[in-house]
């Protein structure tokens, strides 16, 4: 399928750190263009990948699966590893299981960043969905809640679900809550409290089972699911950036 130039993947060269931003389900890499931006802005190279089934027509996901979206974004830090000595990922809701998935496997990783976090979803449809999937394609996606009037236009995303690819989702979620003790690296956690798609135990869940001895946690106020276009953008920015520098000078 064509893919839609608007939700295109981008890479931004910088310096000789690296960060790769992995997009949510559904979504696409615009959602991360502002963190992409602002950390480019500052020196650092960034790489925003598309996920497989992504920024075409929803139909596509359905024909996914999601070790098809792990190896994608392997691919991408692949790349990015060539062209950085020093690297890190970060990844918004289904972004942050693909980054856990590969910080787990990651040994020289410097650090991983994880935005609303989709450990824990607060609808239980999801787990109907092994058998929803034979009757149902796809179904309505409920209007975002956002903070900032207009932030969606600042994204791409479709405007409905697979149901096929939400059961994709649900695979990886099982499998990568077992790999939480092997992620070693420096970890940031950053979730909203006004976050009603995931579980608000997300980040505390990952916080208390996590391998890596330098954990951190940063709640905000006054951002939806998709914080990194919301109200508190920004701040969720620099608190990634002030990551990024505190863990190159440790190297």
């Amino acid at each position: 399928m064509t893919m839609n130039k608007k939700a295109s993947p981008f890479y931004l060269n910088g310096g000789s750190t690296g960060i790769m931003l992995i997009h949510g389900f559904t979504g696409a890499p615009p959602e991360m263009r502002l963190i992409g931006d602002y950390l480019h802005q500052r020196g650092i190279t960034v790489s925003a990948p598309l996920l497989p089934g992504h920024g075409t027509y929803v139909e596509d996901m359905n024909r996914c699966q999601w070790t098809g979206w792990v190896n994608h974004a392997k691919q991408a830090l692949t790349e990015l590893q060539s062209n950085c000595d020093t690297v890190f990922i970060a990844g918004l809701s289904l972004g942050s299981l693909i980054t856990l998935n590969l910080a787990s496997e990651e040994e020289d990783l410097s650090g991983a960043i994880l935005f609303s976090p989709s450990i824990k979803l607060t609808s239980k449809l999801i787990y109907l969905t092994p058998i929803l999937k034979y009757l149902v394609r796809k179904v309505k996606k409920p209007a975002e809640k956002y903070a900032k009037q207009q932030a969606d236009r600042q994204n791409w995303s479709y405007n409905e679900r697979p149901m096929a690819a939400v059961h994709e989702l649900l695979k990886i979620i099982h499998h990568t809550r077992p790999l939480l003790p092997e992620v070693k690296c420096p970890l940031l956690l950053i979730q909203s409290t006004m976050d009603d798609t995931i579980d608000p135990g997300c980040s505390r869940f990952i916080y208390d089972r996590i391998g890596s001895a330098d954990k951190e946690m940063m709640t905000l106020t006054n951002s939806g699911h998709c914080l990194t276009i919301d109200v508190e953008w920004e701040t969720a920015a620099e608190k990634t950036r002030r990551f990024i520098v505190n863990h190159v000078d440790t190297q």
